[in-house]
Formats: structure tokens, sequence, C-alpha cells
């Protein structure tokens, strides 16, 4: 999302960084284009005049002129007037002193509100919270379907109704389910709705008052632009909104109403919501510090390490080290490690959360996924005996795999000596009593 307004201002920092020392002007020439770079991403223009004066302020000062690297310091001024822009720290989402804790979900129609309840009732069980999803949008009836196909899917009970009874009725009787089941967190699906629908938003107040929810959240399309913060304002007046969910991160939005909306109405952003899909990498707690040293190249090690813990069976990790420490490291163990990576997310993603990988990260995800895809149908098509000695791979049975792989002989040759030369590394590690290689590096290699 802030793919743009990252490259901009790299761009600054970097003509920055080839000069010694920092005049009056260089600093207000490189704020000018900071000040481009926000407004074309759709940043609002009352909070860029208002950034920039900050940031101007203080990169005049003795702060930097004093400073033995002052275009560092520039760069550490922007960083910390960022994050205080996007909110300062986490805002961590609330608890009811007596369960269960009730979070209503509101929005635009098409802003991703269903399948990001489903998200979000992942997230807490995997944090060991016992979630109920409750079905009161009536008025789209494929909404209902989605929810309990998505409860299903990932194994968490939904309360419907159907479309007969009225939302606020639903909500009631479902609060009063999910405490006869014991569950600790109750997920409301609501109606998405414009915010000049007067009927609607009565109706959004009615279960308010029916709920009492601890979290109040919007979830907003960021593909929205500035209409974002809009729609966050009005919904904000109705229901008094105690954080946003913005969703669709991962597409080509230029990111800028993130970068308003808490300014403008005091709402915290809570998550960044990507894809459809629903797993553990698609919906990202927010914090500012991470997101703004993503924006100016620093990387975020620490959401990767979390996101990491998520997605990789310890059990299996340990069982692979002491494979890898004995050289013996075979295709069928390379393969249980690229499905654990691909549950870390996109690679472009993995690679933007590195420090220094910006230039790196623009990668075609599509084309990536395809080579992955591509590289597990060919040790799919072997035999469990060929995957555990790639040696009596010969060109008959090449020939056979690549026919039942859908590739070629050649694309299969390849996979086999890069193979066989992370088997070599290996086995120099494993021969000299060392740790062997981590999995994830030699997925990389592969590749």
């Amino acid at each position: 999302m802030f793919e743009s307004l990252a490259d901009r201002l790299q761009g600054v920092f970097q003509k920055l960084g080839g000069k010694g020392r920092l005049s009056e002007e260089d600093v207000r020439e490189a704020m000018k284009q900071v000040r481009l770079a926000l407004l074309e991403a759709d940043v609002n223009l009352g909070v860029v005049r208002e950034f920039v004066a900050k940031v101007t302020e203080r990169a005049i000062g003795e702060e930097v002129s004093r400073s033995l690297t002052p275009s560092q310091q520039v760069v550490k001024i922007v960083r910390d007037e960022l994050v205080v822009l996007l909110g300062a720290a986490e805002v961590p989402m609330a608890e009811a002193t007596l369960p269960p804790t009730v979070i209503m979900l509101v929005g635009l129609q098409g802003a991703g509100k269903t399948t990001h309840a489903a998200k979000l009732a992942l997230h807490l069980r995997k944090k060991g919270k016992r979630p109920l999803l409750i079905a009161a949008d009536v008025y789209r009836p494929a909404a209902i379907t989605q929810l309990e196909s998505l409860g299903k899917q990932i194994n968490i009970p939904v309360y419907s109704e159907g479309t007969q009874a009225a939302p606020p009725e639903i909500v009631k009787r479902g609060l009063l389910h999910a405490r006869q089941e014991h569950c600790n967190y109750v997920i409301i699906d609501t109606a998405g709705r414009l915010q000049i629908d007067e009927l609607l938003m009565n109706e959004l107040s009615q279960i308010v008052e029916v709920a009492k929810p601890d979290e109040r959240l919007l979830v907003v399309d960021a593909m929205i632009g500035q209409e974002a913060v809009r729609v966050a304002d009005e919904f904000n007046k109705r229901v008094q909104l105690s954080g946003v969910i913005f969703t669709k991160v991962d597409g080509d939005a230029r990111g800028g109403a993130a970068l308003s909306v808490r300014s403008v109405t005091g709402v915290p952003i809570k998550f960044l919501g990507t894809g459809e899909k629903i797993d553990a990498s698609t919906l990202e707690v927010f914090h500012p510090e991470r997101l703004v040293s993503r924006i100016l190249g620093m990387g975020d090690v620490l959401s990767l390490i979390e996101r990491a813990e998520q997605a990789i069976d310890k059990d299996e990790a340990a069982r692979m080290q002491k494979k890898l420490s004995k050289g013996a490291f075979d295709l069928e163990d390379f393969l249980s490690s690229m499905k654990q990576m691909r549950q870390l997310g996109p690679l472009s993603q993995i690679l933007g959360m590195l420090p220094g990988m910006g230039a790196a990260a623009k990668i075609d995800d599509t084309v990536s996924e395809r080579e992955l895809k591509r590289v597990e149908a060919i040790i799919l098509s072997m035999t469990p005996q060929e995957r555990r000695n790639p040696d009596i791979i010969k060109q008959s049975r090449r020939e056979r795999i690549a026919k039942g792989s859908g590739t070629s002989v050649p694309q299969v040759n390849a996979l086999l000596k890069n193979f066989q030369q992370m088997q070599r590394v290996m086995k120099q590690f494993g021969g000299k009593g060392k740790r062997g290689p981590d999995p994830r590096e030699l997925m990389r290699r592969l590749r």
C-alpha cells in the first residue's frame, strides 16, 4: 500500500545522505519533496501541512545543525513525526471485565467485514480465546452463508437465525448463546451501509444499545483513499468507534487514508488486512513504529519473527534442524519447509520486512507463487524413494517426473542440481559438527 510513498521518501533521504552538512535551504527543499510525496499518497492536506511544519521546525534547529550525521537526524525526525501521526503506539484490544468481550464490526458494503470477522476470530483463537461469530447481516443472505462457511473452515462457531429476525434481536439472543457456551469473545458481523442511510445507521445504534460492545471497529477498504476519512468520521459520530481495520492493504492504494484517519478523527488503526485468504498472515496487528520503519526502508524484523512463530511448527522445525546438523536433509524435508514458509505470506511482504530490502521486495508475487507451485509439483511427482534419495533419479525418471508435473526435463534438472549443491553445503556444516543452515535460507537458495 505504501510502496510509492516509500520510494519517494527514501529517494529524498538518499539525496540528503550525499551532503556532509545541511543548510536551511537543503532542509526546506527536502521538505518540499516530502510534502509532494505525502500529497501524491493522498494524505489529507491539513495533515500534510501540519506534519511538514513540525518536521521543518525541528530539522532547521540545533537538533540537526549540531549533529555529526545531519541527514540521519532528519530521517529520525521524519520517522518520529510519522509515528506520532499514526498514533505513537499500538492500541490494544479491549477486554471485558465480565466475559464475553463484544466486538462489533461496521462499515460500507464490500469493505470485507464478513471475511475480517473470520480473520479476527482466528486471530483471537490463536491467542487462546474462545470466540463466537454472530451473523447479523440479514440484508445480504450470502453474508450469512459466507460467515457460516468461513466458521466451518476455521472451526469457529457461528450463531445465525437466517434473514427474517431483526438484527438487534439476533444479537441479543446470540450474546445469550455465547454465555451459555462459555465463549469469552463475540464478534458481530453487521450489514454494510452508507453513512447517509439514516434507517440502517439507526439500526446500528439499536445494536449498540443491546450489545454494549467493548470494541466498535470500522472495517474500511484502503483503496477508497480520502473517502475513508469521511466514512470514519461519520461512523464515529454515530457509534463512537474504538478502532479501524484497513483491508486490501496489499492492493495499489496510495496509503494516504491510513496516514490521515488517526489525525483527523482520533480513531486508532488496530489491524491491517490483506487478501481474502483466512490465515495468520492476512491479519496483522497495527504497530505504528513498525509500519513507519517499513515505509522508510528500515524493515520490520519484529513482525516477521511474530509471523514466523505463528506459522512455523516448532516440533517440525526442531526435527528439521536435527536432520540438517547430520547433513541428511532430503526433498521431502524441503517440501515440508516450503509449505511452512508459504504460510508466512507473499514473498514481497516477507522481503519488505527485512532492513535494506526495499528494492528486492518489488517482485511479482504472482510469478513467485507460480514458481513455488512448479517446484512443489516437481517434488510431488517423485516417488517417496526418489524424494529421499534424489541420486537415483536418472534420465528416464526425470522424463516421467517432468511429464507428471507438467514441467520440462531442464526444469527438473535445474531443481535437482540446485538441491545437490545445497546438500554439499549442508554436509560441510554437518561434518564440522556445526548447526545446519536454516531451512528458510535453503529455500531462498533453491529459488
